[in-house]
């Protein structure tokens, strides 16, 4: 009789866990309040769906990510208020000497020209694809703080960081998370991976603007990069956008994430309709054999050369599994290959899109795409 009571009660326990996880990931529907803070306007958002930011007199600000985390921008010479939740976390403005462990978000500090804002990487020079942030390496006005699960604490401290901004990888190592903030360096962890449309992910440069007090500069900049992005009628053309991994398995996306959208902004279609996984991570793994079946037909590859590595010719991806000789994008030649730089540039989105409209629709022999280049015949295709 108890084991079965166990087994009733399990099912409802399991419920209530997923509601209040799911809770925790909610941004407020209502700005927060409390006594010390006069609440102005939220900001307005076109595509972004990860955060939201609230503005109180005085300068101050707030920004509530999709994970639960609240984050009060203090204005310069000013304190945060005596009732302020516990929970809420503090990143005072000027925000300087920032360790920065999610690529993604120096695009966004270069186009906001606070590039030197940023004093610590979490990459390496001959990682950086993004010429600001290779030259301040070069150069060292920006110094190597190590990866962003092996910090180096002691050079963190000494030169008085006080920021640290991450991408999602750092919930697989929350130790260090735990340890930079019992230093005293608040850890912003960037959602923008988690949008679905490309141009969500350039809309966090209105976080990035409020936490550099640039915010109408922000504002400024992602209209532009709307602007830019053009009304593509479809082409009726099948893509696969994916990379060969070193166990040999094939890594493609899902059907709904930010890349998709991107080949469908640009006139063409996932040969992946309806492709998903049960983890929150946008890849997905598959062996070769069933990845074949579908994506033999494809029109276009686009290799992912940012994680699979440059490939210099049709030999060179061949040579990584067999089964590639026999796809169609192969045989006709429609073979492209994305260069390092891809998914630095958070703000040139809409040229990435242009650069998959090119090679749709054959534009690219008269504009030459920025951020693809073509594999060329060799004597493995027949």
């Amino acid at each position: 009789m108890e084991k079965n009571k166990f087994f009733c009660v399990l099912p409802l326990v399991l419920v209530l866990f997923l509601v209040s996880c799911s809770e925790t990931k909610k941004i407020p529907d209502k700005p927060y309040e409390t006594e010390g803070l006069v609440f102005s306007e939220r900001a307005e958002l076109s595509y972004a769906d990860q955060f939201a930011v609230d503005r109180y007199d005085d300068g101050y600000s707030m920004i509530s990510v999709a994970d639960g985390n609240r984050y009060l921008i203090v204005p310069e010479g000013k304190n945060a208020p005596d009732k302020l939740d516990k929970s809420i976390k503090i990143i005072n403005r000027p925000a300087e000497n920032i360790y920065l462990a999610a690529t993604s978000a120096m695009g966004i500090f270069e186009a906001l020209d606070c590039g030197n804002s940023v004093k610590f990487s979490g990459t390496k020079a001959e990682d950086w694809y993004i010429d600001y942030a290779h030259t301040a390496m070069e150069n060292g006005s920006m110094l190597y703080a190590g990866k962003y699960r092996e910090p180096d604490y002691e050079l963190l401290v000494s030169e008085n960081c006080g920021l640290s901004i991450q991408s999602t990888m750092i919930e697989h190592n929350p130790e260090v998370k735990e340890k930079l903030e019992e230093l005293g360096i608040t850890v912003f962890v960037d959602y923008s991976s988690y949008e679905s449309h490309p141009l969500g992910r350039s809309e966090w440069i209105k976080v990035y603007g409020e936490i550099a007090g640039k915010s109408d500069e922000a504002e400024k900049i992602f209209a532009e990069q709307t602007q830019q992005l053009d009304d593509y009628e479809s082409t009726g053309k099948t893509a696969v956008f994916f990379y060969i991994s070193n166990s040999g398995q094939a890594v493609t996306r899902k059907s709904g994430d930010y890349v998709t959208k991107m080949i469908e902004l640009a006139g063409g279609e996932n040969i992946f309709r309806d492709l998903g996984n049960e983890n929150a991570s946008s890849a997905v793994t598959m062996e070769m054999e069933k990845f074949y079946k579908t994506a033999k037909d494809a029109d276009f590859i686009i290799y992912n050369s940012t994680i699979g590595g440059e490939i210099n010719s049709l030999d060179e991806l061949i040579s990584k599994n067999k089964l590639l000789a026999d796809f169609k994008a192969v045989k006709e030649g429609n073979v492209w290959c994305t260069r390092n730089n891809l998914f630095q540039e958070t703000m040139k989105l809409s040229a990435v899109i242009s650069d998959f409209n090119k090679i749709f629709t054959g534009k690219y022999t008269e504009d030459t795409p920025q951020f693809l280049y073509k594999l060329e015949s060799g004597d493995s295709v027949q």
